[in-house]
């Protein structure tokens, strides 16, 4: 299918087409580039929502209890799951349509795992474009699950415009969300698991932690047990408290921020794949391979190069 037909289908809302598309911007090329060309326009319209967290926090449950939350008031819902790569297929290891079974019979839900193949701060490098591809589809609720590294994910703040982060007791440390400034990603909280010994003084103490803060949105705290849904209907209206908060002028400022992350990423990209291709292979090689032998630097390396 070319790529007008494709992004037709897309914009018709064609099951196969959007996952055809998605497919096409996860092997990235030039078909990818004109494909989000074409549907950009069309896009805007869902409200996008990450949910990050370490492992072990019960993430995957919690998206399938959201996405079934959103489909109760007739919305639409897209699932991104984030997943490692494996080394081997380079595909992704988790699976998370296999946790979401419950929702695979719903076509008002459609729910695709992507593998990060390297990349960093949580998030797949197709993310962004598979969920312009179900925003252009007619998704109104896109829920991105990032891979759970625990300390890095704070790529999902630039690319949702909320940002959910899961905590739960009993992960060995007092409060995971401490680590490394997680928590400052986060515009809603979430104790998960709070049928278990803990969760009070894990909430407790991120409840002290944001009133020490003196920020214009200060991140609800809300509880919840995944697995049977309990508190998920507080989480949504948290989120959609948020969606209003961010119409009401922030919003604004946020766009502006995606949008200049997403320039200054397809920046970097554009031109490293240029600089490369301008140095050729063999250059690349022998100055890997004089790195490798301590013969020079990586910085001494780049002065060669004519980079200060």
């Amino acid at each position: 299918m070319d790529t007008d037909g494709l992004a037709q289908g897309v914009l018709q809302g064609q099951r196969r087409a959007v996952a055809r598309a998605i497919s096409v911007v996860e092997a990235q090329g030039p078909q990818a580039h004109a494909l989000t060309s074409a549907l950009y326009a069309h896009g805007g319209k869902a409200h996008l929502v990450g949910i990050t967290g370490a492992p072990g926090t019960g993430k995957s449950t919690l998206v399938g209890q959201l996405a079934g939350a959103y489909r109760r008031q007739g919305q639409r819902v897209g699932i991104l799951a984030v997943d490692p790569s494996s080394p081997l297929s380079g595909g992704a290891v988790l699976g998370d349509r296999i946790r979401m079974r419950d929702l695979a019979g719903d076509s008002g839900v459609f729910i695709r795992s992507l593998a990060t193949r390297g990349a960093q701060g949580g998030l797949a490098r197709a993310t962004r474009d598979a969920a312009l591809i179900l925003d252009a589809a007619g998704f109104e609720a896109i829920l991105i699950e990032t891979v759970g590294a625990g300390q890095d994910e704070v790529e999902v703040m630039r690319t949702a415009h909320t940002t959910v982060v899961v905590e739960a007791p009993g992960l060995g440390d007092d409060v995971q969300a401490l680590k490394a400034g997680l928590i400052e990603v986060a515009d809603i909280l979430v104790v998960n698991k709070t049928d278990r010994e803990g969760a009070d003084r894990t909430a407790h103490i991120l409840q002290e932690m944001l009133d020490r803060c003196t920020v214009p949105w200060k991140p609800p705290v809300c509880r919840t047990i995944a697995l049977d849904g309990t508190g998920v209907d507080d989480l949504l209206a948290a989120i959609e408290e948020h969606q209003t908060y961010l119409k009401s002028g922030p919003g604004t400022q946020h766009e502006l921020e995606r949008a200049r992350a997403e320039l200054e990423r397809l920046l970097q990209e554009a031109l490293l794949t240029r600089f490369l291709k301008d140095l050729g292979p063999d250059k690349l090689k022998q100055t890997i391979s004089r790195v490798a032998a301590r013969q020079v630097s990586p910085s001494e390396a780049l002065k060669e190069w004519g980079i200060d």
